[in-house]
């Protein structure tokens, strides 16, 4: 956090009120007594929010129940829906508001009046995009009426909950932020705040804008052959796609899943890559886009890195291989772990389900969102993950102070200026450009000033560049900067009764696109791919476009009717996990080449085959145990090559052996697991990493290199060698190689080949014939052997994957920038953790960067529809987001264990479970 800049004396004398009430936190924690730990104590739950006795809550047309179980979980009984959403309002502020109004600073681009002067280049970049403002305006012209009526509601019990509670009332963090912000007083809540987080959603989940960069950074030091050996074509004859068959009516333009495709099609954008695989590019370009990259890894990511490694989890399971003789869905996303967890897990009921009250609904909600998100209602239940469709494109823009190039003409920017309040600074004003591709977000960043003289921008004959004279800008197209009405569809999904139902409230799903799966009571299975996904005139949006030629631009979106789906598929099951959702050859439109590459979901589909295979069926312990699964699809593959090579030294001949009977399972206790990962990290970095160019490593890490412009022999005519020192840039959570499936891909495409030119390392790239594989491997493995002896011991009896792959929850904000003892209090873990990069138990780590988890499950459910109280669920942390209540991190443990809570759902259930009780009043 910034130093506080309003003198000497208010600086000292809030430093030492600090320390007064860390010592006596400290004291309050090892059993002191005293008036400071009076006051701690006070402080600490003076936010703790009340769930028994009665409470007035205005503008309730009758009391409201508000029933939690032992985890402080709560379930709300109303009798209208204004009502319920009110109620939902006002507990989740109990809560989560510290949570709650972060995240609306963030989507606004207001954490600068928040956290002062080190927000404002987040808050220019993403006042840039303008979220907020897209977000009104859904509000004003998108959404239904029913549906703002919901959340004026939410926004009313919120607000009702603010009126009584101010500074640590609300929450401990006030207290802390007023040694930064004295007087921060939070304003009123808005609809448009909850619809706004659906842009941070969607940003998070935003598909291969991260690839689309990354490749164009490649090309300043690898040639097109090796960056589209690096981005290989998906797996589809090993690796199931979502949707097995089916094809598009020519005619209607709707996806039949019953139908044979007539023929193959190539579902590119139109001819003319842009780029071409990067050819031509120069540094003027790389600096362009590697500043721009540093911009966006500054953006918090409140759902998670944007990678290969990101993803999720979904399977359904119908009723006919099922021990209940009904479907069994599960579901886990993978995001960035947090605290509190980005989940909050709440019951929505209305007490009688009726056409005017419909709501009967349970599950995972967002903190400051009104309705469930991912859970179940009395009839139906619903999973996602992400489908990683490509809806974003940088453009490069020809500009002139004023006005941009577009087919030969000088089109005008549209401009608005936005102000940025600083908290303890002077107010910053920034001046947005937009073109009809979007926003210039190049604009965001001081190093942006020398563009180049060149750009990989379009190989067909026909594509002229302009001159790049003082250079091109970026702009951003993106789906999500169209208003949609995406909130409506989440009302309608928690309503739906029916597979009919459910698939027209997928109708509404714009941002971001996600695989909705999909079970009901009746038995029924099915899938449906929503999103609004742009179809491109030219180009395939692997590269950025030219955007003064409206060739590149997009011509449509495809057809909702067009999308794939399936119900009731022949093989009696349906598995997501970010891998293609159907094969490119029979489908005509382009969704993405960047698909995640199948590890997880194929895994998947394996574990439900083995068990239903001579008339086995799965129960839901066989689904919670498939969520935990450990195994290394990388290792399987890799590990035979490894123990074939011949170690001649004995120390490290001793790590070898430990891959000699391990199982590829990547247990916390397991040695074998953490030698093989370090193996993995080491093989990537030799094979890969040091040959991508600085904008993709860690930042820090240095090497020697070539520099990128010299194709020269690598000594010069007095025989000095012509290499220079180069530090890497990239955020650790987002550098490459980062490990995921994707590099699973190119290692098996190369693997078999001792003499493919990847495994050449710096001491014998220039050894004509070499066989450098086995050379690579060794060299890896001995790397290995030296890091975990440094980071665990000589003893490798005493190594465990575990103690390197670890998990520490941060609260958001002063959990990661505040000041360390404040940090202290509000951060909880480590905790030592099974599983790995794409792994069904996929707790991930960047192998670039390092094995501390970057990504987990953050939820699990398991839903039962034989017995919806049978079913059953887990999030990361707690329902609380008050550091010490007990239900800050009450859950996590459980989650740790792979263990799940059980799920009451019925009212009779639910009053079984309940411990605590509150009345809400009119």
């Amino acid at each position: 956090m910034p130093a506080n800049t309003t003198g000497s004396s208010p600086k000292k004398k809030k430093s030492r009120r600090l320390r007064l009430i860390v010592i006596a936190v400290v004291l309050l924690l090892v059993g002191g007594v005293g008036y400071g730990a009076y006051w701690s104590i006070s402080t600490v739950r003076a936010s703790f929010p009340e769930t028994t006795g009665s409470l007035q809550l205005k503008g309730l047309s009758s009391p409201v129940q508000v029933k939690r179980d032992g985890y402080g979980i709560p379930q709300i009984y109303a009798a209208t829906p204004e009502d319920l959403f009110r109620a939902q309002g006002f507990v989740q502020a109990q809560d989560r508001f510290w949570e709650m109004d972060v995240r609306r600073h963030m989507t606004a681009g207001r954490l600068s009046e928040m956290f002062g002067s080190s927000q404002v280049e987040t808050d220019a970049f993403l006042r840039t995009l303008g979220w907020h403002r897209v977000a009104q305006q859904e509000y004003d012209t998108k959404l239904s009426a029913a549906t703002k009526k919901y959340l004026r509601a939410y926004s009313d019990g919120v607000n009702a909950y603010l009126k009584d509670h101010q500074g640590e009332e609300l929450s401990v963090e006030y207290a802390a932020l007023d040694f930064k912000n004295d007087g921060y007083k939070p304003e009123k809540w808005t609809p448009v705040d909850s619809v706004a987080w659906l842009k941070a959603m969607a940003w998070d989940l935003r598909g291969n804008m991260q690839d689309e960069v990354d490749r164009a950074l490649a090309s300043n030091r690898l040639s097109a052959k090796q960056i589209d050996e690096l981005y290989p074509p998906y797996p589809y004859s090993r690796n199931k796609p979502i949707v097995q068959g089916g094809a598009v009516n020519e005619l209607t333009d709707e996806f039949d899943p019953k139908a044979t495709p007539a023929g193959s099609t190539d579902a590119t954008g139109g001819p003319g890559t842009v780029g071409g695989g990067a050819t031509g590019a120069t540094q003027g370009l790389q600096t362009q886009l590697s500043s721009l990259s540093r911009t966006l890894d500054k953006v918090p990511a409140l759902l998670g890195p944007n990678g290969t490694g990101i993803g999720s989890n979904s399977w359904v399971v119908s009723g006919k291989y099922t021990t209940t003789g009904k479907p069994l869905l599960a579901n886990d996303p993978h995001l960035a772990p947090q605290l509190p967890s980005v989940w909050y897990q709440m019951g929505l009921h209305c007490k009688q389900v009726t056409s005017a009250c419909p709501y009967d609904t349970a599950g995972f909600t967002f903190a400051g969102m009104p309705g469930v998100v991912i859970g179940h209602n009395q009839n139906i239940s619903w999973g996602m993950t992400n489908l990683g469709a490509d809806v974003s494109d940088l453009y490069l823009e020809k500009v002139t102070a004023g006005s941009y190039l577009y087919d030969g003409k000088q089109i005008p920017f549209t401009t608005r200026q936005e102000t940025i309040k600083v908290a303890g600074g002077k107010n910053r004003t920034i001046t947005v450009r937009t073109t009809n591709n979007g926003p210039i977000v190049s604009d965001r960043d001081d190093e942006l000033t020398d563009v180049g003289k060149s750009a990989p921008v379009g190989t067909g004959a026909d594509d002229v560049a302009p001159d790049r004279g003082d250079g091109y800008a970026v702009a951003l197209k993106w789906t999500a900067l169209t208003p949609s009405n995406t909130m409506d569809a989440v009302f309608a999904l928690d309503a739906a009764k029916n597979f009919s139902d459910f698939r027209k409230a997928a109708r509404d799903f714009a941002v971001p696109s996600q695989n909705l799966i999909y079970a009901d009571t009746e038995g029924n299975i099915g899938y449906q791919a929503p999103g609004k996904i742009p179809v491109r005139a030219k180009g395939d949006g692997r590269y950025p476009a030219p955007g003064w030629d409206s060739r590149y631009k997009w011509s449509e979106y495809i057809p909702q009717s067009a999308l794939p789906w399936e119900f009731n598929p022949d093989r009696g099951y349906i598995v997501t996990a970010n891998q293609a959702v159907i094969d490119k050859k029979t489908y005509p439109y382009l969704l993405t080449d960047d698909w995640g590459y199948g590890a997880r979901s194929q895994r998947i589909t394996d574990l439900i085959e083995s068990k239903i295979k001579d008339g086995g069926k799965i129960s839901t312990d066989d689904m919670q145990s498939m969520q935990m699964d450990n195994s290394s699809e990388i290792a399987k593959l890799l590990t035979p090559y490894l123990l074939k090579i011949d170690i001649k030294d004995d120390y490290v001949r001793e790590a070898q052996k430990l891959l000699e009977s391990w199982d590829y399972t990547q247990d916390s206790d397991s040695a074998a697991a953490a030698y093989f990962n370090a193996v993995w990290r080491n093989t990537l970095k030799l094979a890969f990493g040091d040959k991508l160019p600085k904008e993709l490593r860690v930042e820090g890490e240095c090497l020697r290199v070539r520099p990128a412009d010299d194709s020269g022999p690598l000594e010069d005519l007095n025989g000095n060698t012509r290499l220079v020192r180069e530090c890497g840039k990239r955020d650790p959570d987002m550098a490459q190689p980062d490990g995921g499936d994707r590099w699973y891909e190119v290692v098996r495409n190369i693997i078999k080949d001792p003499k493919n030119s990847w495994w050449k390392t710096a001491g014998t790239r220039n050894k004509p014939g070499a066989a450098n594989r086995d050379e690579l491997l060794a060299q890896a493995m001995r790397d290995a052997r030296s890091e975990l002896t440094a980071k665990l011991g000589k003893d490798i009896d005493s190594w465990s994957w575990g103690r390197l792959h670890q998990l520490t929850l941060k609260n958001q904000t002063l959990g990661t920038d505040g000041p360390g003892v404040v940090q202290w209090l509000l951060n909880r873990g480590p905790w030592n953790l099974s599983g790995g990069e794409a792994a069904v138990n996929a707790t991930g780590w960047n192998a670039a960067g390092g094995y501390d988890v970057t990504w987990v499950p953050s939820m699990r459910m398991v839903v039962n529809l034989d017995n919806l109280d049978k079913s059953r669920w887990i999030n990361l942390t707690g329902a609380s987001g008050h550091a010490y209540n007990a239900h800050y991190t009450d859950q996590t443990e459980k989650w740790a264990k792979g263990e799940l809570l059980p799920w009451s759902f019925s009212k009779s259930a639910v009053d079984k479970s309940t411990d605590d009780e509150l009345a809400l009043t009119p």
